[in-house]
């Protein structure tokens, strides 16, 4: 019998989760920037490459980011690392000076070829020019490593490459025509053993920062929903401490995308309006979807049945991605186990079921349907499922979780007692209020995870199990 449907969804008075505003930033230590640049060069000699060349700009630093610590904001720039672990840093005018603040022992080419336009060109070098004095040309196998991991079931993969031309081109013209060039982007993120998929403590700690950043944005913007407010008075709430956020924030009420808006903007809220919120840091989202209502009574006639329709399937799949997700089972497994609990065909949904979250929101996904890769100790997961359900709101409760065994918690709780003091505080909530039953491998790096008001303007009410 599966126990899961056997559990009730009920929807009652449920007191509010607690938040952590003040929590403290945790530092990625020495240690941390030197254990991830010898995973990426154990995973460079198994693959054979001689060097990597690793792209980063704002939206797609995250891999440069992983090895050197910072992004190259306004600019682009390349990572070059020979698998001796010799690291050249071609940097544009502005961010030559981050070269001696860099986490990596590196060497800095100026690039004006990567500068803001009109800057000036006074390095005389080629791009070509700058590569070669890497040692790059010498090379007999060469991964490019940009942002994405191609999967086309009809494509090669490894020769489909996501650097700006001008770069690829000065690449593949100083290289060795006998030279392999191929994509590496999976040594980086791929399945269950790329380098960034597990993290350390260091990095739990660290990145647990953000995701209660997100949750604790996210029970401030949904406690301050009234009627008449304005969508940019609640997405005022969504962004804290001057950090960047990973996504775009949503705060949208009523029609979506009108006038192709993507931004919270003047539209004023209204009751039975259907709401959406977002926000993310490095380290997880938050999301919320639901109507502006006290309750079905101020739903359409034809959208009444919100909570039956919509809602309480959503969240009994959430329920299901909780109490299944553990250590050792594989990425198919969690895939099916919510197409049984909600069968796509009839709520809608079609992307990936959870993914991995790391700077950004969604790094890569073990759980798709047929996937082999199986859930580690160290993995950062991000629960979204997304049902669309013709006629009616959405649902959704994204928060995010790492999976830990036993040596990985017992060194959080030894080395970062006030982040798992958070954990602890949050699995209490979870499972006395919610009736969850989270296995001792889920670690709630989120505030609200498992916490879903259906009828956001009454704030006490929220889904739960009996």
């Amino acid at each position: 019998m599966d126990l899961l449907k056997e559990k009730n969804i009920v929807l009652k008075s449920v007191p509010q989760p607690q938040v952590f505003p003040d929590a403290q930033q945790v530092e990625l230590l020495d240690e941390t920037l030197q254990l991830r640049l010898d995973r990426v060069l154990a995973r460079m000699k198994a693959s054979g490459h001689d060097y990597l060349v690793i792209y980063a700009d704002k939206e797609h630093g995250a891999n440069f980011e992983y090895l050197t610590g910072f992004i190259p904001r306004f600019e682009e720039a390349l990572l070059v690392l020979a698998v001796s672990g010799k690291a050249f840093l071609l940097l544009g005018n502005e961010n030559m000076k981050m070269s001696q603040h860099a986490r990596i022992a590196n060497h800095a080419i100026c690039v004006p070829h990567f500068s803001l336009p009109n800057q000036p060109m006074d390095n005389p070098m080629t791009l070509a020019q700058a590569l070669k004095d890497t040692g790059i040309h010498h090379a007999s196998s060469v991964g490019i490593v940009g942002w994405k991991m191609f999967t086309s079931p009809t494509e090669n993969n490894e020769q489909i490459f996501d650097l700006p031309y001008f770069m690829m081109n000065a690449i593949q013209r100083v290289v060795s025509p006998h030279a392999k060039i191929c994509n590496a982007m999976h040594l980086f993120i791929g399945g269950d053993s790329g380098a960034r998929v597990i993290n350390s403590a260091n990095e739990i700690a660290h990145y647990e920062y953000g995701a209660n950043l997100a949750s604790t944005c996210m029970l401030q913007a949904m406690n301050a929903i009234e009627l008449n407010k304005i969508e940019k008075e609640i997405g005022h709430y969504l962004t804290a401490d001057g950090q960047p956020n990973n996504v775009v924030t949503i705060a949208a009420f009523g029609q979506r995308f009108k006038n192709a808006r993507l931004y919270p903007g003047e539209n004023r809220i209204t009751l039975s309006d259907r709401a959406s919120l977002t926000t993310s840091y490095k380290g997880g989202l938050s999301s919320r979807g639901g109507y502006v209502a006290h309750d079905q009574h101020d739903l359409p006639p034809d959208q009444r049945d919100y909570l039956n329709a919509v809602a309480k399937p959503y969240y009994r799949a959430v329920v299901a991605w909780l109490e299944y997700m553990a250590i050792g089972v594989t990425g198919d497994d969690i895939y099916q186990r919510i197409e049984t609990v909600l069968p796509k065909a009839q709520y809608g949904w079609h992307l990936n079921p959870g993914h991995l979250v790391a700077d950004e929101e969604w790094m890569s996904s073990p759980i798709y349907s047929g996937s082999q890769a199986k859930i580690h100790s160290g993995m950062l997961l991000q629960i979204d499922i997304i049902p669309s359900v013709p006629g009616y709101a959405g649902a959704s409760a994204e928060e995010c979780v790492a999976l830990a065994n036993a040596e990985l918690r017992e060194q959080i709780a030894r080395e970062y007692p006030q982040v798992w003091q958070r954990i602890q505080q949050r699995r209490a909530y979870i499972i006395e209020h919610l009736n969850i039953a989270l296995g001792e491998d889920i670690l709630p790096l989120s505030n609200l995870v498992g916490y879903l008001r259906p009828y956001l303007l009454n704030k006490n009410m929220s889904l739960c199990c009996e």
